[in-house]
C-alpha cells in the first residue's frame, strides 16, 4: 500500500465504508430480515421474493433517471463533492431509519430500504467517477482491483460484529429479541459508513471538471443531450456501455438477491450467513488476482473471464440442492464478483475523457442501473410464473451471454486505441 497516494488510499477506504452497507444490508442481513418479516405477515415465500426483486428494480429505476443528469451538474468544478455528500447522508440517515420501522410492516421497511439503496448507489456514481480524479491512467485496474479488496476484508469486519449478535440473541446468551439485534446491525452498518468515509471526505478532490457558467442547470442538461447525441461516435465507450448493460446486470442480480434465492431452497440463516462471510474473505484476494492478471493480459479478457464464471453460476445455480452445493456456488462468485467489477470500473475510466467524466460516469451508471432493473424484475417474473427461484437465476443466463458477445467487438484501448474520440460506430 506504500506505493499508493493519500488521495489513493482514502478513495480507497470508501470501498470499506460503503462496502458493510452491501454484504449487510444489500446481500445478507436485511434480505433475511425481510424474508422473516414478509412471512409472519402471511406473505408466501415466491411472492415475498418477487417483491424485494420489484423492489430493488424500482430503486435502480429512479437512480438511472438521475445519474447522468446529476453527472452533467456535476462536471462543473466544486460540484461533486457536494452531490457525492447529499447521497451519502440520504444513504446513512435512512439506514438508520430502518431502525424505526414496525417489525410488521413490511411494506414500509420495503420504502425505507429503497432510500438506503438510492443514497448507497447515488453517491457510489460520483466515487467512481473519482478515480480519474485521484490517479493516472496506468494505475487504475490495480487501484480499483485493491478497493475492492480492502472493502471485501474491511466490511468482514462489522458483518462478523453483527452475525455475533445475532447469533448470542438466537441461543439467548443476551438479553435481546432477533428482531431487535438485526437492526442493531442496520445501525452498526451506518455507523461503519460514516466512519470510514470520513477520510474520503476530507482528502479526495475534483480535479477535472469544467468552469462554473451562468444557468448551469439549463447548461448541463444542454451538454447532456449533446453527450447523448454524440456518443455513439465514441465507438469503444457506446460499445462497452451495451455490453456493461447486460452482463453487469447479472452480477448486481446474484448480489442482491442471493441470499434470498437460498432461502427458498431451505438453506437455514446461519448456513448463508456463514457462507457469505467466506465469500467476502475470499473475494478479496482473488480482486487483487484479477487486477494483476489485467496487467498482464488486458483488462478486457478478464473481465470476458469474469462473465464465463458467472455464466457457470446461472447454469450451476439449477442443480442446487444442498449446503455444500451453495457453498460452491459461493467461492463461484467469490472469484469473480470483485474482479468484475473493479475492471469494469477502471477500464470504463480509461475510456472517458477525464474534463467530462462525471457525465460520461453518469451514462455508465444508467446503463448499470437501467439493467439492475430488468435483472430482478426478470428473475421475479420467472420465479412467480414458473415457482422456481432456480430457473428464475437460470434465466439470467442469456444476459452475460449477451454481454459476452458484446464485449468481444469492443475495441482495446490497452491495445493502441484512443481515450478522447473513438472513430464513428
Amino acid at each position: 500500500m506504500s506505493k499508493f497516494t493519500k488521495p489513493e488510499k482514502s478513495w480507497m477506504m470508501y470501498d470499506m465504508a460503503n462496502s458493510a452497507y452491501s454484504i449487510i444490508i444489500t446481500t445478507a442481513i436485511f434480505p433475511i430480515y425481510y424474508k422473516a418479516v414478509a412471512d409472519n405477515a402471511g406473505i408466501n415465500s415466491a411472492d415475498s421474493t418477487a417483491y424485494l426483486g420489484y423492489t430493488i428494480s424500482i430503486s435502480t429505476f429512479i437512480l438511472a433517471l438521475l445519474g447522468p443528469i446529476l453527472g452533467s451538474l456535476a462536471d462543473y468544478k466544486g460540484l461533486k463533492k457536494k452531490f457525492f455528500f447529499f447521497f451519502f447522508l440520504l444513504g446513512t440517515i435512512s439506514t438508520v431509519g430502518l431502525l424505526f420501522v414496525p417489525n410488521e410492516n413490511w411494506l414500509l421497511l420495503l420504502i425505507v430500504y429503497t432510500l438506503t439503496s438510492i443514497g448507497a448507489r447515488g453517491a457510489n456514481v460520483f466515487y467512481d467517477a473519482y478515480i480519474v480524479d485521484v490517479t493516472e491512467k496506468e494505475k487504475m485496474d490495480d487501484l480499483s482491483a485493491r478497493g475492492y479488496a480492502v472493502g471485501y476484508l474491511g466490511s468482514v469486519i462489522p458483518f462478523v460484529i453483527c452475525i455475533a449478535i445475532i447469533t448470542l440473541s438466537q441461543m439467548e446468551i443476551i438479553s435481546l429479541s432477533v428482531t431487535m439485534a438485526s437492526k442493531i446491525a442496520f445501525l452498526i452498518t451506518a455507523i461503519w459508513w460514516i466512519a470510514f468515509s470520513i477520510p474520503m471526505l476530507k482528502n479526495v478532490k475534483q480535479l477535472y471538471g469544467i468552469e462554473r457558467e451562468p444557468k448551469v442547470i439549463v447548461n448541463s442538461f444542454k451538454r447532456l443531450g449533446r453527450t447523448f447525441k454524440e456518443i455513439r461516435k465514441y465507438r469503444a465507450v457506446f460499445l462497452f456501455l451495451l455490453a456493461y448493460f447486460f452482463y453487469i446486470d447479472g452480477v448486481g442480480t446474484i448480489i442482491s438477491m442471493s441470499t434470498a434465492y437460498g432461502t427458498d431452497l431451505g438453506l437455514s440463516a446461519t448456513d448463508l450467513i456463514i457462507a457469505l462471510l467466506a465469500v467476502q474473505i475470499v473475494a478479496a484476494p482473488f480482486a487483487i488476482l484479477f487486477g494483476k492478471l489485467a496487467q498482464k493480459y488486458g483488462t478486457k479478457k478478464m473481465i470476458l473471464v469474469g462473465i464465463i464464471i458467472y455464466t457457470i453460476v446461472c447454469i450451476y445455480a439449477m442443480f442446487l440442492s444442498t449446503v455444500i452445493d451453495f457453498w460452491i456456488l459461493a467461492m463461484l462468485v467469490a472469484s469473480a464478483q470483485g474482479g468484475i467489477q473493479a475492471l469494469s470500473r477502471s477500464y470504463f475510466g480509461k475510456l472517458v475523457p477525464k474534463e467530462k467524466n462525471n457525465e460520461f460516469f453518469g451514462f455508465y451508471n444508467i446503463f448499470g442501473r437501467f439493467a439492475a432493473v430488468t435483472g430482478p424484475f426478470l428473475v421475479g417474473v420467472t420465479t412467480q410464473f414458473t415457482g422456481s427461484s432456480a430457473i428464475g437465476v437460470f434465466s439470467l443466463a442469456i444476459l452475460f451471454v449477451i454481454g459476452f458477445i458484446i464485449l468481444l467487438f469492443v475495441p482495446d484501448v490497452e491495445a493502441g486505441g484512443t481515450v478522447d474520440k473513438m472513430e464513428s460506430a
